[in-house]
């Protein structure tokens, strides 16, 4: 009886197992995508603080 209700455990946790897609939304994609933005938007802030312009102002939209 421990072998059925082992063996159906089993295949109830394989079937909610979703395979992990080989490109895209992982985890560590996310963490660097992140972490590019934190630096683009410490650049930006930075570039505002030397230059004494807004973004759009230094891109001549304003």
């Amino acid at each position: 009886m421990s072998t059925e209700t082992t063996s159906a455990s089993e295949s109830s946790k394989e079937s909610f197992n979703q395979p992990e897609p080989a490109f895209g939304w992982t985890p560590y994609a996310e963490q660097i995508n992140g972490r590019f933005a934190m630096i683009g938007f410490a650049g930006l802030l930075l570039l505002e603080l030397l230059t004494g312009q807004g973004l759009l102002t230094w891109l001549g939209l304003i």
